[in-house]
């Protein structure tokens, strides 16, 4: 028989109507065995990765990219953690690993599937949760892949300072591209082109009229938009994309609190200007991860690429350190610390 550990837990209380609470979540303390069956590993969580999508598991909709959360059950998503106990045999007691896991102290994982093990250590370990895991690789597949960016051309990014946009706009740098990005307050805007390097970037909240505000910046039009934010920004960009531009669409965060969502209302642009907008899931280029960390490690061990996070601590903040990424409060990547080793 395995021993019985108490194991604290962020579960689901209520389907989430509109705006996410802090009230449709409650901390909760139960127990796990120590004991796992055959392929399975018994996993401590250390950190834990805030993201936007998760709101959309949060409701009870069909047609998600994943299915709903089960009310009363641990909320779920990327986070790195320390096996404690394994019956597969990729995996030994002591491995760090990086993957899908749950909002609480230790987790039993079944399927390994998406899971990755962490060789390099000489970094932050809660780069896993950003970085050096699902943020990084989207940033990365979505930027390299999808728009095929070449230098000296214009990148517009939505939602510039979160968990992607910063490395989208590091990436469109050292790709030798002219970089202007968009987020929702002056420290932000602040970051952008002191810390992360682009060229330009303004404040949405500042702005009457989008439209206006990017031909400011790109008055001979855009030929790669990173899309965060969807809504009229989205309708703005499309009047101002040039010939055979490239949009990947990443999220769309300004439509998730929403019941109806916004049309958009000019998409014959895409006919007009030859412009290929593309949706994607980071889940389809996972087998590219290893392409991904041998362009990236290099890059922050020789201080090229700068990662900001916004660090909430404890499993118990994790509530509000998730609503307040709809509310632009979280400067950087948002991380719940559960637990440093």
């Amino acid at each position: 028989m395995g021993e019985e550990m108490r194991n604290k837990q962020i579960v689901l209380s209520n389907y989430v109507k509109g705006s996410v609470r802090e009230s449709d979540m409650s901390l909760k303390e139960s127990t796990i065995s120590s004991e796992i069956p055959n392929g399975a590993v018994l996993v401590k969580n250390l950190y834990l990765s805030c993201d936007p999508y998760l709101i959309g598991r949060m409701k009870n909709i069909e047609g998600y990219i994943a299915e709903p959360f089960k009310l009363g059950y641990p909320i779920s998503g990327y986070g790195v953690s320390k096996v404690l106990n394994s019956s597969h045999t990729d995996y030994k007691k002591g491995d760090l690993i990086w993957g899908f896991t749950g909002w609480e102290e230790y987790t039993l994982i079944k399927d390994l599937t998406g899971v990755f093990k962490i060789n390099e250590t000489d970094v932050p370990l809660s780069y896993y949760t950003g970085l050096l895991g699902m943020a990084g690789t989207t940033a990365y597949v979505g930027f390299f892949e999808l728009c095929s960016p070449k230098k000296g051309e214009t990148v517009f990014i939505s939602a510039a300072a979160g968990a992607v946009g910063q490395l989208v706009g590091q990436f469109a740098k050292l790709t030798g591209c002219y970089v202007v990005g968009s987020a929702g307050s002056k420290e932000k805007v602040d970051l952008l082109k002191n810390k992360f390097g682009f060229d330009e970037a303004f404040n949405y909240k500042d702005e009457q009229d989008y439209n206006a505000a990017l031909k400011r910046y790109f008055p001979d039009g855009i030929d790669i938009y990173f899309e965060n934010v969807g809504g009229k920004l989205l309708e703005a960009v499309l009047n101002n994309m040039r010939l055979h531009g490239r949009i990947a669409v990443c999220g769309m965060i300004s439509q998730y609190e929403l019941e109806q969502p916004e049309g958009v209302h000019n998409l014959f642009n895409l006919i007009s200007k030859r412009v290929r907008m593309e949706g994607f899931l980071v889940f389809d280029y996972y087998h590219l991860y290893p392409k991904f960390l041998e362009m990236v490690l290099p890059l922050i061990k020789e201080d090229k690429i700068t990662y900001v996070e916004d660090v909430a601590e404890g499993l118990e903040s994790a509530p509000s350190a998730l609503v307040g990424l709809f509310s632009g409060r979280n400067v950087g990547k948002q991380v719940v610390v559960v637990a440093r080793e």
